[in-house]
């Protein structure tokens, strides 16, 4: 059987996509196909894309925070950076080995512009070798506090825009079941939060609810929406956040008064410096 040499052997795939590059990334088979788990990985990643490439007109530097295996880091450089004259991704990740691995994977396909660094987040911060701010910042499932890590980063770095799809979330809904008794004495509320599954659920909702204002608090403007169906994934919300103007003013004048309101009304009070500086 003859192997797609083109985008256009395969529907699902874009014009220009490179078909070296999702072999190396695992969305196709070495003999050019496409898998329902890999179909399902795709529609993913080009839903988001579509959603990041009109934040990318002007743009010079999208840094992806948490960047793993870089599956976005590369598929927009492929799709919206290579055939522009300037601009640049850069990956940070805190293991080695797939900083490594996505260095060869950029030097193979030639992909000038893509730089990666292994660093911690408060490495991150103060690294000479990422610019004093950036444009973009993307954080696709990056796991509980490694969502807000990327908004401390985006932040600090003044990004014009902020994407983010959180993915499991534990700190809020462990201090929730900490104070859980405290907060059933007191609070009529809290039967909100009295079973586990709920607790889970709450907690997790809550954090994305205390991101958007703190982003709000920031001066940027903030939307939430759906990634994808329901069907495809359960970690399913796309937050994205775009500075009003360029110096990050006029903020929402009440965002972090509501975020401390939240804190003190469901316990939560300790998580302060994480979602209200």
């Amino acid at each position: 059987m003859k192997k797609p040499n083109t985008t256009a052997d395969i529907p699902e795939i874009r014009p220009g996509q490179s078909i070296e590059l999702l072999k190396e990334l695992h969305i196709l088979t070495r003999d050019g196909k496409l898998n329902q788990d890999t179909r399902r990985k795709l529609k993913q990643v080009y839903h988001l894309y579509q959603f990041i490439e009109p934040l990318l007109d002007g743009a010079e530097t999208l840094v992806d925070h948490g960047a793993g295996k870089s599956y976005l880091g590369f598929i927009l450089y492929d799709l919206c950076i290579k055939n522009r004259a300037t601009g640049e991704i850069i990956g940070i990740e805190t293991r080695q080995e797939l900083v490594e691995k996505s260095r060869e994977l950029a030097t193979m396909l030639g992909f000038e512009r893509m730089r990666f660094l292994a660093c911690t987040v408060e490495d991150s911060l103060t690294a000479t070798e990422l610019p004093a701010s950036v444009d973009v910042v993307t954080a696709l499932h990056a796991c509980n506090t490694a969502t807000d890590d990327a908004i401390r980063f985006a932040l600090t770095k003044n990004a014009r825009h902020i994407v983010l799809v959180p993915c499991c979330q534990a700190e809020v809904a462990a201090t929730m079941r900490a104070r859980k008794n405290e907060s059933l004495s007191q609070k009529p509320l809290s039967e909100l939060w009295r079973h586990p599954i709920h607790t889970r659920e709450l907690g997790s909702h809550l954090t994305n609810v205390l991101r958007c204002l703190l982003l709000e608090s920031h001066g940027y403007d903030v939307t939430v929406t759906e990634l994808v169906g329901w069907e495809h994934s359960m970690k399913n919300e796309l937050i994205i956040a775009s500075r009003r103007d360029k110096s990050g003013g006029n903020p929402r004048k009440n965002a972090r008064e509501r975020a401390e309101a939240i804190l003190r009304e469901f316990n939560l009070e300790e998580l302060a410096p994480r979602f209200t500086y």
